[in-house]
C-alpha cells in the first residue's frame, strides 16, 4: 500500500527582509553552546571552589559582584538566558496558539515580562552594594570599611 501525496495548488511565495525564523534558531544554537559555559562557570565556582555551598552568604555575593569580570559573566548569563527562554516560549506560541489575537497578547506579555525580567535583574546587578549602610560587620565582605 502507499500513500500519495498531492501536490500542493498554492505557491508559497518567498518573503522578502530578514528571515526572523533563521536568526531566532541561530541565536538558540548559539547562545545555548555559550550558556553551557556561562552556567557550568557559575556553578563550578559557587558550588565547588573554597568550601562549597557553605561559602555562599552575603558577603560571598559581594565579593563576586564587586568583581566586574563576575559583574559581566552574571550580566551575560541573566540576558542570554532570558532571551533564549522568551525566543523558546515565543515558539511554543507560535506552535499551538491557533487563533491571531491570542499569539499577538501572548507575544506581547512574553516581550513585556522579558523586558521588565532583564531592566530588574541588570539595575540588581549593576546597583548592588555590597557595604550597605548600617549592616552587621560580621555580614559584610572584608573589604568593607567598619
Amino acid at each position: 500500500m502507499s500513500v500519495q501525496i498531492e501536490f500542493p495548488h498554492t505557491q508559497v511565495k518567498p518573503k522578502r527582509g530578514i528571515n526572523w525564523e533563521k536568526w531566532g534558531w541561530i541565536y538558540m544554537r548559539a547562545s545555548g553552546i555559550v550558556l553551557i559555559v556561562l552556567i557550568f562557570g557559575h556553578l563550578f565556582v559557587n558550588l565547588m571552589v573554597g568550601e562549597g555551598v557553605k561559602a555562599i552568604d552575603f558577603a560571598f555575593v559581594a565579593g563576586k559582584l564587586s568583581d566586574p569580570f563576575w559583574v559581566v559573566w552574571d550580566t551575560a548569563m541573566l540576558w542570554l538566558a532570558l532571551i533564549h527562554g522568551a525566543n523558546g516560549m515565543r515558539t511554543l506560541v507560535n506552535d499551538y496558539a491557533t487563533r491571531e489575537k491570542t499569539r499577538m497578547v501572548l507575544h506581547g506579555a512574553i516581550l513585556l515580562s522579558t523586558l521588565a525580567l532583564l531592566i530588574i535583574g541588570t539595575l540588581t546587578i549593576y546597583a548592588f552594594d555590597p557595604c550597605p549602610a548600617g549592616a552587621p560587620a560580621e555580614l559584610l565582605p572584608s573589604f568593607c570599611p567598619a
